[in-house]
């Protein structure tokens, strides 16, 4: 079953078939800049979708030719003329586009970018820091602030977290443009597919994905992101930890008698 649940005026559209939801970032004039309504409507989106119960996987979206160019410098500079110079504005925008990206990561749900388009800066950003990454051929990415004078240090958190740090670091000294196919070498992006294709592409992974263990989908997203910032003998504790309660876990009870049994699992977290 298909559904929209916002208005077409919207900053984010909202569309769920079956257990996908996809959030539509809906502001192409303005290239899909991470606004403070676009970042404020992402976020709370986010909550949304985490605590629906038929959602199983969200995919992040954009209508028009770019998929975000990262942070409005429009309204960025309109608050250069507040008392502070607009230093509590550009705090809180920073603060709240890092609080997203980090929720994204920290929800239950796995989260996949589907990129038509050119994501530039704290777009790029966004499609480092989800789960999975799927994009078409047209799509170049790349993180230009130094170009302006402004050094991508956000972005260069997910950048750094998903590219090795010299490839990172050529992104963001240079403000070069990488072409779609660089970006999945480099590990920005998972798919490169036509355009014709992108949608079915996204969606296939996503129902996949849906038809996974709930539980063991949640252990294991919020164990892989905790561990890659541990010590290694750390990061083997937690997995120890992790894998011990997942096995105890009403899911893995059924998938692997389901396995012995020759058939296929019965999910007590999708029922």
């Amino acid at each position: 079953m298909t559904t929209g649940a916002t208005n077409q005026e919207d900053a984010l559209l909202t569309e769920q078939v079956g257990p996908v939801r996809r959030l539509i970032m809906n502001r192409p004039k303005s290239r899909n800049a991470l606004s403070e309504e676009m970042i404020a409507a992402l976020s709370a989106a986010l909550d949304e979708a985490d605590s629906d119960t038929q959602t199983r996987v969200i995919v992040l979206a954009a209508n028009g030719p770019v998929y975000s160019a990262g942070h409005d410098l429009k309204e960025l500079n309109s608050h250069r003329n507040d008392a502070d110079k607009g230093e509590a504005f550009f705090s809180r925008i920073f603060t709240d586009c890092s609080a997203l990206m980090q929720k994204i990561q920290t929800v239950s749900k796995i989260v996949i970018a589907e990129i038509q388009g050119t994501a530039t800066a704290a777009g790029c950003q966004l499609v480092a820091s989800c789960d999975l990454a799927i994009t078409v051929n047209e799509a170049d990415f790349g993180t230009p602030g130094i170009n302006i004078g402004l050094f991508c240090t956000g972005p260069g958190v997910a950048l750094t977290r998903s590219v090795p740090r010299k490839q990172a670091m050529e992104l963001l000294v240079t403000g070069e443009m990488i072409d779609a196919h660089t970006a999945k070498a480099y590990g920005i992006v998972n798919r490169v597919v036509p355009k014709d294709y992108l949608r079915i592409v996204v969606d296939k992974y996503a129902i996949e994905i849906a038809g996974k263990s709930a539980e063991a989908l949640t252990f294991g997203k919020q164990a892989v992101y905790r561990q890659d910032e541990m010590p290694l003998a750390d990061a083997y504790t937690l997995a120890t930890d992790v894998m011990t309660n997942n096995l105890l876990a009403d899911d893995a009870i059924e998938g692997v008698n389901a396995f012995i049994e020759k058939r296929k699992p019965d999910w007590p977290s999708l029922k």
